[in-house]
């Protein structure tokens, strides 16, 4: 019966262990086949390099000469492996399309979109996959203007009003940039909370231990925030 038992937790273990080495083993095939050198691998870049191809790509979308067109080109080569070249984390707002804004193609970009883009658990480990796995060098904090998350946040603080279903999580993520701002007593609330919330989660990324702290530390991943003017498509770093 011991022998039985101890056989069994033997197989467990090697299942288990089996089953975690193929996640990991999956995840890490992009980084393997950068580590080779292959051409595909448009991240082999600095932060800064990766920054300057964004705001080109931007500022090509706003003066409405935006080159992305074919959306087939690479369809083949991406299927195996991709390699993005800044993570975004993007507002879900309807109004705002990182690829589109920065005139950047598939598999450019690594965006996780949530209202009033802040960074939760999830939201974290996307990221944290993108710097481990897939080897991104830049992460973007991207807000906009008029941003109605944080005008409901603002909202919701003032009147104390009771939100129904998950609604008073996205509030509670955003309240600290709220915080913020009503420190600043600033004339605009608005405006003010938007860049706070923007800064906050910059710096909430730059100390996300272990992954992309450790990585932003060694220089090889710069975290930046910025402000997505809805009017002008312009963006600008804050």
């Amino acid at each position: 019966m011991c022998d039985q038992h101890a056989v069994s937790l033997t197989r467990r273990r090697l299942l288990a262990t089996g089953l975690a080495g193929a996640f990991v083993g999956g995840l890490a095939l992009p980084a393997a086949a950068l580590q080779s050198g292959s051409p595909a691998a448009q991240n082999t870049i600095s932060p800064d390099d990766a920054l300057k191809r964004l705001l080109e790509g931007n500022a090509r979308y706003a003066s409405n000469s935006s080159q992305n067109r074919d959306y087939s080109a690479g369809r083949v080569a991406r299927s195996s492996a991709q390699y993005p070249i800044a993570g975004l984390v993007s507002c879900a707002d309807a109004r705002v399309a990182p690829e589109l804004a920065f005139d950047q193609g598939p598999g450019d970009l690594f965006v996780v979109r949530v209202a009033g883009n802040f960074v939760n658990g999830d939201g974290l480990a996307s990221l944290e996959y993108g710097v481990k796995f897939l080897g991104m060098p830049l992460i973007v904090v991207l807000g906009h203007s008029n941003c109605g998350a944080v005008a409901a946040t603002i909202k919701v603080l003032k009147d104390g009003i009771a939100l129904p279903g998950h609604l008073p999580q996205l509030v509670a993520a955003i309240k600290p940039a709220i915080d913020r701002a009503e420190k600043a007593k600033a004339s605009d609330a608005l405006a003010e909370a938007t860049l706070q919330n923007i800064r906050y989660n910059v710096r909430k990324l730059e100390k996300a231990g272990p992954i992309i702290a450790d990585f932003v530390a060694k220089g090889k991943v710069k975290v930046v925030g910025g402000l997505y003017d809805i009017a002008t498509g312009r963006v600008s770093l804050v």
